[in-house]
């Protein structure tokens, strides 16, 4: 599908070369060299920031709409459609940082500025929304209707066609269309998600995408061209936080009691081609924590009180991490071919070289049946690893089923040993399998105790065919940590990030005291994880009873000593926990409800999800419509696949939950890459470009001499010239224009 959208990009910029901009504005074309480098990597042309596209299926509409041209006529519709990439007129961020998470504002405003004016067409939005991100809401606002994102529950969708747009692209690009927008229009969006921030080496890392190819710049005219981004922090601890670098020039606002704003705004030349990015850390040497506590709103549908419990590690890097026995258990069902499975290798030998020598571990590979590197654990000697690489080459073969209840119980006989190290499973699979409540429920008996040495179980999922809440639930009874790739390419760089960092621990067991003695208490995750050397501790919850003003947390340190500190309790301000905390709770509840397959728990966690604005996998997001004035919405031609809702006419889009597996996929060894959905839908009835010559005409930069030549002239010999060119062409004389034309002033 990232493909199937970059080539309607490729070709709706092949296409904008018929606009014309008037005299003053020489506009260039690629030469056949560049064309072809171009198409070597149609991926640049992913959206690296917001966007909004043109959605052409007749490329004879394709015209400025205050310049009107003189061009040869295009027969016949493009299917699929191209994408032609509007000119942005403003764009401002805010980015709202809340510990672990960043809420991401953009509001910008586009002009469709290649169809005729009295012609209309859909507009494709695209949002990437960066790591682990969510939808939170969209409002798009043009001159006949605004359109505003809502959720519903799954009850209410039900009797409706399945939909057939808002879709991922590689996993994190959220892209969706509104229908019949004018030529000419100026179109103001405002988008919002949320998406995890990534730490590293007790940094906070925050990325927002915000790099703008150059053809959104607006062509003609000079005018202004402002960029604004507001950066808000709170880290809710109430020590310094140390702003480190950015990768645009940030004004400090204000700083205070751990928290700051920068601004940045500037009139531009081009508009940012850089992501916007941000360090910055906590300045403390030693490991330190706070409890925050916030009561729920009237409206909330969980009345208990809510918390949220932190540990940072500080910046020291001299810490020691605990030695550690690692299993790692990977799939190799005939699934895992090609990308998947060459990924999850280069990876795993990664991983492999980065052991220390005092280190022990092992390589269990399976399908149906189990194939171990050896019997028992080796250390992480050169002589080991190079042995394991080797093994690996010849065992690493992607064939037959998936069984992972037997490859997990072998790995857990290995660890079942007592000393100063802490066992580790790493678990990779791309695949669904039936008996996943009889692993969780076996895996809950051989892991209740949680102490020091009991295996710390760490998944990671390929794809969407496998049951990223049964990995979920998994991780969190096992003490570990969860990560997935929706993308083949991103698959060898999170399993390498999962790795280095689920195994980089620094206290163990660790025990909150006044949690112990509440009425009744609910953790997401459900179990306390370790602290890592590089990123901090993060837990939420609610609970019924009294949180004392001073709380002790203790752990057990790599030296085995016992660690102990007091943390600082204080009610927030300014700060919403229930915001902050919301996708990790309907995560936790939506991996409980499938256990235990509780209608119950889908319902609550549907008006969860409705209620903060939160998707979930029992919601569904729809494109609310409004139409200003009557007249505008009677010149409507009738929407596909729409409904009514409250007197509202509404869109129904694809949900952007990971689902709940797919066993069928996973029995018939589907590979990852083939659950992708179709960006475009095949139309019978639309015929192809009418002939070759053509489309060699549209293709090349013939076209845009034609229109140059054509402004000179009077109406009478510009249509003239314009009706002999399109003769000439069906009798395909026109290839020796091109061939002129790529060697012309223009070109």
């Amino acid at each position: 599908m990232a493909d199937e959208f970059s080539k309607s990009v490729d070709f709706g910029l092949q296409l904008s070369r018929r606009i014309y901009y008037g005299k003053d504005v020489p506009v260039s074309a690629p030469k056949p060299a560049v064309m072809e480098k171009k198409l070597a990597s149609l991926e640049t042309y992913l959206p690296t920031a917001p966007m909004v596209y043109a959605v052409i299926s007749d490329p004879s509409i394709v015209d400025n709409p205050d310049i009107p041209s003189y061009q040869p006529y295009v027969h016949g519709r493009r299917d699929p459609p191209a994408f032609i990439p509007l000119h942005m007129h403003g764009i401002a961020m805010e980015v709202d940082c809340y510990l672990d998470t960043a809420f991401v504002t953009v509001t910008g405003t586009w002009r469709v500025h290649c169809i005729m004016a009295s012609k209309s067409c859909d507009c494709r939005i695209a949002i990437p929304l960066g790591e682990q991100g969510s939808v939170l809401g969209v409002k798009v606002d043009s001159t006949r209707r605004s359109y505003d994102t809502q959720l519903i529950t799954m009850g209410d969708a039900k009797d409706t066609d399945n939909p057939n747009d808002g879709f991922l692209l590689k996993g994190q690009i959220y892209t969706f269309k509104v229908p019949q927008v004018d030529g000419g229009t100026t179109i103001s969006i405002k988008f919002s998600w949320s998406h995890k921030l990534s730490f590293r080496d007790g940094q906070c890392c925050l990325s927002v995408p915000f790099s703008f190819p150059a053809h959104v710049t607006p062509v003609g005219k000079k005018m202004s061209k402002k960029e604004k981004i507001l950066l808000n922090v709170s880290l809710g601890t109430g020590t310094e936080v140390l702003h480190k670098t950015t990768s645009h020039p940030l004004k400090e606002l204000r700083r205070r009691d751990g928290k700051f704003s920068f601004l940045y705004e500037a009139e531009v030349q081009t508009w940012s081609t850089n992501d916007f990015s941000c360090l910055y850390a906590v300045s403390a040497s030693d490991i330190f924590g706070s409890l925050l506590l916030q009561s729920p709103s009237l409206d909330d549908v969980d009345q208990r009180e809510m918390f949220w419990f932190y540990l940072f590690p500080g910046i020291n890097h001299h810490r020691k991490v605990f030695r550690r026995e690692v299993v790692f258990v990977v799939d190799i069902s005939g699934s895992m071919q090609g990308g998947p499975l060459e990924n999850a290798k280069d990876a795993l030998l990664a991983a492999l070289y980065k052991l220390n020598p005092v280190d022990s571990f092992n390589i269990i590979a399976f399908n149906g049946n189990t194939s171990l590197f050896s019997s028992s654990m080796h250390l992480a000697t050169k002589e080991a690893i190079e042995n394991a690489v080797k093994w690996i080459s010849i065992n690493f073969i992607a064939e037959g089923s998936t069984n992972i209840l037997l490859p997990l119980k072998l790995a857990i006989e290995m660890l079942a040993k007592f000393g100063d190290s802490i066992p580790f499973i790493f678990l990779i699979t791309d695949g669904t399998v039936e008996d996943e409540r009889q692993i969780l429920n076996l895996m809950k008996g051989h892991l209740t105790n949680g102490g020091l040495n009991f295996p710390r179980i760490s998944t990671f999922g390929i794809g969407s065919y496998c049951n990223h809440y049964f990995l979920q639930m998994l991780a969190q009874i096992g003490r570990g940590y969860y990560d997935a790739a929706f993308d083949v390419d991103s698959i060898s760089s999170q399993m390498q990030r999962l790795f280095n960092s689920a195994s980089s621990i620094i206290l163990a067991s660790i025990a909150i005291d006044a949690l112990e003695h509440l009425d009744s208490l609910e953790l997401y995750p459900i179990h306390l994880p370790d602290l890592l050397s590089g990123s901090p501790l993060i837990i939420s919850g609610r609970y019924c009873g009294n949180i004392p003003n001073s709380v002790k947390a203790s752990g057990t340190l790599a030296d085995l000593s016992n660690f102990v500190i007091d943390v600082k309790v204080q009610k927030t301000k300014g700060m919403s926990i229930e915001r902050v905390f919301a996708r990790r709770q309907i995560d936790t509840l939506t991996a409980q409800a499938w256990l235990l397959d509780s209608k119950q728990l889908e319902e609550k966690i549907a008006k969860m999800s409705m209620q903060l604005g939160i998707p979930s996998e029992y919601t569904c997001i729809v494109l609310a419509q409004i139409d200003k004035g009557k007249q505008a919405s009677e010149s409507v031609l009738p929407l596909e696949r729409t409904g009514y809702l409250d007197d509202k006419k509404i869109i129904f889009l694809r949900s952007s939950g990971v689902g709940f597996g797919n066993l069928m996929a996973t029995t018939e060894n589907l590979p990852p890459a083939s659950e992708e959905q179709k960006l475009h839908v095949p139309a019978g009835s639309i015929v192809k470009t009418a002939s070759n010559c053509c489309s060699r005409l549209l293709d090349c930069c013939c076209c845009m001499c034609f229109i140059q030549f054509c402004s000179g002239l009077s109406d009478q010999c510009a249509v003239a010239l314009t009706q002999l060119c399109t003769a000439l062409a069906c009798f395909e004389c026109i290839n020796c224009c091109c061939e002129v034309c790529f060697s012309c002033d223009w070109c």
